[in-house]
């Protein structure tokens, strides 16, 4: 595999990044521009100076939230569900926000050793010594509370179930350690929220919401795989695996494929949920969009692997759309 041109990894590894600021954030973030100083390395350390990674984590909830009121309602004309979906879009994304931050934070303590060797992630917070290893697992356990606390506003089913997704979450950070497949774990610890929306408002879960989860790993692999071509050299140096070396020249065959059965298993769970059109109108379009990442993906340029990793927020918005106007054909029945 061809290395990025040597003067551009010279100067990224060369910037020390004094003012606290990190590597692979934007510049200008609200986290630097306005956040106190001495909530910064925290806020850097849960990510909110990237705030992909939190769209990314609360779709799936979203999606399976309105699968569940749109097959709810269309069953048996629950219309009072609506309120409390509502309330229930609101909990999903301050869980997301909280538990991506805590997911973050022990990612980054697990691999606080790897992360000091590799140029993209130096200036984190941990490496770079704005946070103690000990302080962070503070952060994660204080950051993890406030997302239990989320979590009990459910029923018990729903409860019992977000419980089991701390095995996968712990597992997770020493995965790229022993298997190419760290991606095929993100995924099904990523995506967990699916299950627990769809449960939240029914009690138990069905095939629909399992399809949706399925095709959220299938879409969270290939993503994942994009974003770690950016450190497949470094990963290479380090022993570490990843999908990006896995597939190696084969990438694009391989990204096709998921983001295929993606779709395919997204069609899958609006046809069982009963919704009208507008999702399937919404995944067309999702399918040109993932054509258009694919077909223009250059796995050797880092700039042009994450801008395909964050332009999957347009996935997430266009299917979140389709679906609200799949809710609104159903109410107005």
């Amino acid at each position: 595999m061809d290395t990025p041109p040597t003067d551009e990894r010279a100067r990224t590894s060369s910037h020390r990044f004094d003012d606290g600021t990190v590597a692979d954030a934007a510049r200008g973030n609200w986290v630097d521009t306005y956040a106190p100083p001495s909530v910064r390395p925290y806020l850097r350390l849960a990510r909110a100076d990237r705030p992909i990674g939190m769209w990314l984590l609360v779709f799936p909830c979203w999606w399976a939230l309105l699968l569940a009121v749109i097959d709810s309602v269309g069953a048996a004309g629950h219309r009072g569900v609506l309120s409390t979906a509502a309330w229930y879009a609101v909990l999903f994304a301050i869980g997301a926000f909280v538990m991506r931050g805590a997911g973050c934070a022990y990612n980054d303590y697990v691999d606080r050793d790897f992360d000091a060797q590799v140029a993209r992630t130096r200036s984190r917070p941990i490496p770079s010594g704005q946070v103690s290893p000990k302080a962070a697992l503070v952060f994660v356990v204080s950051l993890s509370l406030f997302g239990l606390a989320v979590l009990v506003q459910f029923n018990s089913f729903t409860i019992a179930l977000g419980i089991t997704s701390l095995a996968l979450v712990a597992v997770y950070p020493f995965m790229k350690r022993y298997t190419y497949w760290p991606q095929l774990v993100l995924g099904l610890t990523f995506n967990w929220g699916a299950l627990v929306s769809w449960a939240a408002v029914h009690g138990e879960l069905s095939a629909s919401p399992v399809l949706l989860y399925a095709g959220c790993v299938a879409w969270t692999i290939a993503y994942d795989t994009i974003y770690a071509h950016q450190d497949k050299e470094d990963d290479l140096s380090l022993g570490l695996k990843s999908t990006a070396i896995r597939f190696g020249s084969e990438t694009k065959m391989w990204l096709g494929g998921l983001y295929a059965a993606a779709l395919v298993f997204w069609a899958g769970a609006v046809w069982l949920a009963g919704a009208p059109i507008a999702a399937y109108l919404a995944i067309s379009g999702i399918a040109a969009h993932f054509a258009w990442q694919v077909s223009g993906l250059d796995m050797d340029d880092p700039d042009n692997c994450l801008t395909r990793f964050k332009a999957n927020r347009w996935v997430g918005w266009l299917l979140t759309a389709g679906l609200l106007g799949d809710l609104v054909v159903v109410m107005a029945r």
